[in-house]
């Protein structure tokens, strides 16, 4: 079985060199054989220039195509593994195309996975951790009152005056904050229509206390569901958000402005934005970036805290490659591995709920990240 890696872009390194180094057969699909080289690091690998005729005259019954390209494009190598019955894997949330796939790919028999990056990907697991430890606490009862957070972001290892900075195009952060989101805020459906407008204080449980600003991204209200949440439980918060450094707002407020404008030719006025940011404020060569992620749930018993636990990750770029990178691609690895090894079940799925595979996963990531722990904030 061959793994097809589509992709060489600045996210791809550690994830592609750790399949390599176990040993598994893999082509490396590029339109940049320069990059693609540079991240193979001195490893043997087949390299191939990327097109969807070569890709699919090359994909056998039982390879696995990894998409590491845009998230328009996950849905075409989906197809391309659905038609020569292989799976598939990607980091991006689970797009209306590729659900469709489901029935497919069950009567098939193949493993098609996504949300197995960062954010979406390691949040899962530690989402479905938390909620089955609490499952099986003592202090679980189904009149509980629960509160959860998740959030994340990448952020500059050394805070500029823009509070950020942009390891790839800026394109696909200023779409998100255009995107309106849903949150559960005090019993009450939060719906914002501009993130920016619902920016607030989170003291993160770090080893160091650090104070950030975050804000509800997307829709969080599916993953009641998908965390596996009776919908008989009271819920007084759930959110799953973006985090930003203290200040980003008001760095930002420019931004926020541009974004405003809904007229004909407002796609074009946010390419243009982007690109400007691009070059305004970029990573500089070998300068180190920050990822952090925080996975909260607790449980109040008529108002009295009974059980409050959360995963907490803190990752710096090193010479392995940037955090964003090794948290990414290093997740889609696990994936990848997980499918071979027939541990996936058949059809369109996001990151595994199985324990063991959580387990599994989460113990293999402690060496991608220089903080990675469970914290029990009750004792």
């Amino acid at each position: 079985m061959r793994v097809h890696w589509c992709g060489t872009g600045l996210s791809s390194g550690p994830g592609l060199r750790r399949l390599i180094d176990a040993g598994h057969a893999l082509t490396v699909w590029t339109i940049d054989e320069p990059a693609a080289y540079a991240l193979l690091e001195g490893r043997a690998a087949e390299i191939a220039r990327f097109s969807l005729e070569g890709l699919g005259a090359a994909t056998q019954p039982g390879d696995v195509i990894v998409s590491m390209l845009p998230p328009d494009m996950h849905h075409e190598l989906a197809q391309i593994a659905l038609a020569h019955g292989a799976h598939f894997a990607c980091s991006s949330y689970l797009s209306h195309g590729l659900r469709r796939l489901d029935d497919a790919a069950r009567a098939a028999g193949l493993s098609f996975v996504a949300e197995v990056g960062l954010d979406p990907g390691i949040d899962h697991l530690m989402a479905h951790d938390l909620v089955a430890d609490y499952l099986a606490s003592a202090a679980f009862a189904p009149g509980n009152t629960l509160s959860f957070q998740s959030y994340c972001g990448g952020v500059p290892a050394h805070p500029n005056a823009f509070r950020y900075k942009f390891s790839w195009s800026p394109l696909g952060v200023l779409r998100a904050l255009k995107s309106p989101s849903r949150s559960i805020r005090h019993f009450s459906e939060l719906s914002v229509k501009r993130p920016w407008e619902a920016v607030s204080r989170y003291d993160a449980p770090l080893p160091r206390p650090e104070t950030f600003e975050v804000y509800p991204n997307r829709d969080s209200l599916p993953f009641l569901h998908e965390y596996r949440f009776d919908p008989a439980w009271k819920i007084e918060d759930f959110v799953r958000g973006t985090i930003r450094l203290m200040g980003w707002a008001e760095a930002w407020e420019p931004v926020f402005r541009a974004l405003e404008d809904e007229g004909p030719e407002a796609e074009e006025r946010l390419a243009t934005l982007a690109d400007e940011l691009w070059r305004a404020y970029p990573y500089e060569a070998g300068e180190p970036d920050r990822a952090v992620l925080v996975v909260s749930l607790a449980a109040k018993a008529e108002g009295r805290p009974v059980w409050q636990k959360s995963w907490v990750l803190d990752a710096q770029g090193d010479a392995r490659g940037s955090a964003m990178a090794r948290l990414v691609s290093g997740t889609v690895s696990l994936a990848v591995e997980s499918i071979l090894r027939h541990e996936m079940p058949a059809g369109v799925h996001p990151a595994p709920h199985d324990p063991k595979l959580v387990k599994s996963w989460l113990g293999a990531l402690e060496r991608e990240a220089q903080y990675l722990a469970k914290l029990d904030h009750l004792g």
